[in-house]
Formats: C-alpha cells, structure tokens, sequence
C-alpha cells in the first residue's frame, strides 16, 4: 500500500477551499480547439518525485518514504507508488532516468537486466492505467565514471560504456512506446582548460550524438531524438549551453535535421536567458521539441527545480509554443522537487497540482492573446514597411543597391516607438 493509495482522483473545483484540487486544469476543457490534457501533455518527472531523498549541496537526507531502498523489491515499490500518483493527478505521462528505476549493478550486464526487469513492471502497470512515457533518458553524471563526462571523457573505455548505457535506455524506451529520447549531458563540459582538449571532446559528442541518430533509424524508434541545453553545474561550461549553442553544434555535425531540444526553464535562467527567449529560438529555428516546466530562486545562483507558480511567466511560455503550433512529441515534464522541508508525500500531490494549475492557467491566457489578436498585429505593423517591393528587393540585391536607393529617395528614418509598456499592460490584462 503506497502512501498514495487512498486518495481519490483530484478534482477540478474552481471553488475548492483546500490544496488538493484543480482550480484551472480541466483536461477535458477546449482550449483552442484542442482538449487541455492535449495541449499540455503533463508527464511527472520520476527522479525528484520518487527518488531524490531530500538532500542538497550541504545537507543530507531529510524524506522517511516506504519505497526506499538499492534493491529490486524497493524499485518495485517506487514503481507502485509512482503509478499511484499518477492516477491522482491524472496525468498522461512520466519521465525517467535509467538510475531512477532501477538499482545500479555490479557490472553493467546486471545494471541492464535490472533495468529491463523494471521496465517490465512498468510496461504492465503503463497497460493497466493508460498512462504513457514521454521520454526516456539515461543518467550518464551521477556515478563517478561520469566524473570528467560521458561522451566527452578523455577516457576511451568511458565512451564506450556511456554508448552500451545509452543502447540499453533508448531499447527500453522503445519498448515502453516512449515518444522521444533525452540526452542530458551534466557532465559534457570542462571545469578547467588546462586540462581540457575542446576540439577533440566536441567532436567526440558530436560522433556520439551521430550513434544515437544511426541507432534510432536503424531500430525503427519512431520518437524523436532531444537534447536538453544546459549552461553549468555541474560542470563550469558545457558544451550544449543554450539553444543557440546546441543549434550551432547540430549544425556542425550535420544533425540539424535529427535532433530537436528539451528545453528547461531553470537552465535558460543560468544561461541568462528568458525561458520565453529559448523557446521562441527554438521554434524559428524549427528545433523546438520539449519542456522541463520548473523555475529558479531569483535570488539563488543554482539550479533549484522550483515547481512553477508564476502565471506570467508561463504565459508567456506557452504563447511560444501556441505559436509555433503546439506540442508533437513533447509534452510538459515537471522537471520540479518540493522542498526538503516539505516532508509530507502529500506535498507531492500539492505541488504538482498547483503547478498544472499554473500551466493551465496561463494556457488559457496565451490562447485568449492570441485570439484577441492586438499583441499579433502590433507586431506584424512593426514590420509592414518590409511589404513593399523596394524592401523585399534589398533582402536579395546588393549592398551597393541599398545604398543608392538611400541617396535617390533621400531616405531619412524617422524612429517609431515599439510600445513595449503598452504591450505589457497588454498581457497583464490577461493574465
């Protein structure tokens, strides 16, 4: 018995006086001319709901839960408990790591069997609610063979077990009918230059990354393959920074029509972007596939996996996605842990069901400004002198061409205002 188990199914009450219940989430509420559930695609994130202890960079261990433990019976356990929330949030999918579901082995045939043996327990319990898997990830940063990365490590024989972890996670995805395939480098980065050969541990994630891509179309994976950019922590640099920076390396591999992004609102906070900002980038440059929903402590330098309850924020997050067309095979994973001092399990249930309220919350928003289409044409107004045919004619003539065009028409620009103030009242009006 989890400790889940005697809670019924949270309701959506917009009148509720208690915190176990949906206030905006409806999954069978039309927004936009889709069900909610399928706009949002909500997934719950396996390793900080049901196997992150509570600790932190200078604490230990603070949760008490029945399914602890290193073995196969305690993995089981975590897998009841997990299934259990699920049906209580009512959510679609879930996320996991190979390390989240099962114990670490002796050697790594025993790590893959084990890991086989779970996703087994998973599959029946996945046939039995309908819940389904989002994506699945291998955790190539915990242990200490992963200490200078996986695929970037100087170290030959780490390559390769990083390449045998990968295969066994992404065919134990495939089974589970998971819709796409994470790759999360922690560790692919340096901590120092001095000993660090760059040029040669790019290109040895980017023939990694080429593997997972053969694999994929060799094995008939039908889900997509993502990358989750991320700047720091724990590594001083990585190499997948920012979206910018993982398009630029798809780029160079020659992957940028294989691989799409997982896009996190924490990391886009430590690379000094909007997670706005890392969205829309990704869609205009059409690598757009996924999200880990958290937020940061503005006032921590770290990456602390908030859940969100910034309803603004959020808007402007899924006014992206709404414009880019929705999700395919992404979805909204709460890549989110409660506070160590928030010891309850039931604390699990309240603060996933505030953060889907959250979502929903600001999908109505981004949906009902979008309808309303002033943000929309404001913008398109900005640019309308690019309509005209003397305009269209630079963006494929020469430098010479524009210039006497300047000195013939006696051109002198006359600045317009952007009425930023204005379109923010805009979105509060909203939100």
């Amino acid at each position: 018995m989890t400790p889940f188990a005697d809670f019924a199914p949270l309701p959506c009450d917009p009148a509720a006086d208690h915190d176990l219940a949906f206030r905006h989430y409806d999954p069978d509420a039309v927004v936009a001319g889709r069900r909610m559930e399928e706009h949002l695609r909500f997934a719950i994130a396996w390793w900080h709901s049901f196997a992150w202890p509570g600790t932190d960079p200078f604490g230990g261990p603070t949760f008490d839960r029945p399914w602890w433990g290193d073995d196969m019976a305690a993995a089981r356990a975590r897998a009841d408990a997990a299934f259990d929330l699920f049906r209580v949030l009512r959510v679609p999918f879930f996320c996991f790591h190979d390390a989240d579901v099962r114990p670490e082995g002796a050697t790594f045939a025993e790590s893959r069997d084990r890991l086989n043996e779970i996703a087994d327990y998973i599959g029946g319990k996945m046939a039995d609610s309908g819940v389904r898997l989002l994506w699945g990830t291998a955790n190539l940063f915990s242990h200490r063979r992963w200490m200078a990365g996986a695929a970037t490590n100087p170290d030959p024989d780490v390559f390769a077990y990083a390449a045998a972890t990968v295969k066994a996670c992404m065919d134990a995805t495939r089974r589970l009918g998971g819709e796409n395939y994470v790759l999360w480098g922690g560790r692919e980065g340096y901590e120092t230059l001095l000993n660090t050969d760059m040029a040669r541990e790019m290109d040895q994630a980017g023939r990694f990354l080429s593997m997972v891509v053969d694999y994929k179309h060799r094995t008939g994976f039908k889900g997509a393959i993502l990358i989750e950019p991320k700047p720091k922590e724990p590594s001083k640099h990585q190499y997948d920074y920012d979206v910018a920076t993982v398009w630029g390396f798809l780029c160079r591999y020659g992957l940028e029509k294989e691989v799409k992004v997982n896009i996190e609102q924490g990391h886009a906070f430590l690379a000094g972007h909007t997670f706005q900002h890392e969205i829309a980038l990704a869609q205009a440059l059409d690598i757009f596939g996924s999200i880990d929903m958290n937020r940061n402590d503005w006032e921590s330098g770290w990456d602390t996996d908030q859940f969100p309850d910034n309803p603004r924020d959020v808007t402007l997050a899924f006014l992206e996605i709404l414009r880019g067309g929705g999700f395919t095979t992404g979805g909204t994973n709460f890549d989110a842990k409660i506070r160590r001092q928030s010891l309850d399990p039931e604390d699990l249930i309240a603060a996933h069901a505030g953060a889907m309220d959250t979502c929903a919350r600001a999908l109505k928003a981004a949906a009902a400004i979008l309808a309303d289409g002033t943000l929309d044409r404001t913008r398109a107004a900005r640019y309308a002198g690019w309509q005209s045919p003397a305009a269209q004619a630079m963006l494929t003539g020469t430098l010479e061409a524009a210039a006497a065009r300047v000195e013939a028409e006696g051109i002198e620009p006359r600045p317009r205002s952007g009425r930023q103030e204005r379109l923010e009242n805009l979105i509060n009006r909203f939100v």
